[in-house]
């Protein structure tokens, strides 16, 4: 939404690229997002690329590359370390070897723009480009419109998908409790019923703080915070 009042502010639009992290062999980002979740929260700013960068070297990369590659319906780019940091924080992969691994992406058709982060040189960019000059970029594929959500992790409702639980008592109209609890400001309690909601089935929560006796923009504001930091309610 900040790109879109610059946009305006502008009076024209320009081309976003994003690139996120994935931190560990856990397979999320900074903000505990998976591959695909990640794809999910960025795809309605358009980009032209979407890709992953940095912690990791290009071998510890290629898996959630890969799935990237297949989620991804604009152009995908890739930025790994020159392999892994060693006991002093430096990276030890040559050119050669960094760019023989990379080239393989590009072989097996994951990425349209590659290079390096962490402890890649101009060396290092020179034999990846001298590696990939010949072969052909990633062919990007067409997906079928579908409803794709985010948390931690993915959820899309597709044409076959089955019945969608919508949890509802995280609503000062259509709950008391609810209601009681945010007007006190007890929102510790208030997480308690959005977590059992989600305990009990609900695949969505529907939040609502529209009530007279609320600043309800701040409400809503400070709930969805605490949610973001709940992994249990947020996934």
């Amino acid at each position: 939404y900040a790109l879109e009042e610059l946009f305006e502010d502008l009076g024209r639009r320009l081309p976003v690229m994003i690139s996120g992290t994935i931190t560990d062999a856990s397979g999320r980002t900074l903000s505990g997002q998976t591959t695909e979740a990640f794809w999910n929260s960025v795809r309605h700013a358009n980009p032209l690329s979407v890709g992953l960068n940095c912690a990791l070297g290009a071998e510890e990369l290629r898996p959630y590359l890969e799935e990237l590659s297949t989620k991804a319906d604009t152009f995908v780019s890739a930025h790994p370390n020159a392999g892994l940091p060693n006991e002093f924080g430096e990276y030890d992969q040559t050119p050669e070897e960094m760019a023989a691994i990379v080239s393989e992406f590009a072989q097996s058709g994951l990425v349209n723009i590659i290079g390096g982060c962490c402890g890649s040189t101009p060396e290092h960019i020179r034999a990846i480009a001298d590696a990939v000059r010949s072969m052909a970029p990633r062919k990007i594929p067409e997906r079928s419109k579908a409803c794709r959500l985010s948390g931690l992790e993915p959820f899309n409702i597709e044409a076959d998908s089955l019945f969608v639980n919508v949890g509802e008592r995280t609503n000062v109209t259509g709950s008391a409790r609810f209601k009681r609890l945010i007007v006190e400001e007890d929102f510790t309690t208030a997480l308690e019923v959005a977590l059992e909601q989600v305990e009990n089935g609900a695949q969505i929560i529907d939040i609502n703080m529209d009530e007279g006796m609320l600043e309800s923009k701040e409400a809503m504001v400070r709930f969805l915070n605490l949610i973001a930091g709940e992994p249990d309610i947020a996934r």
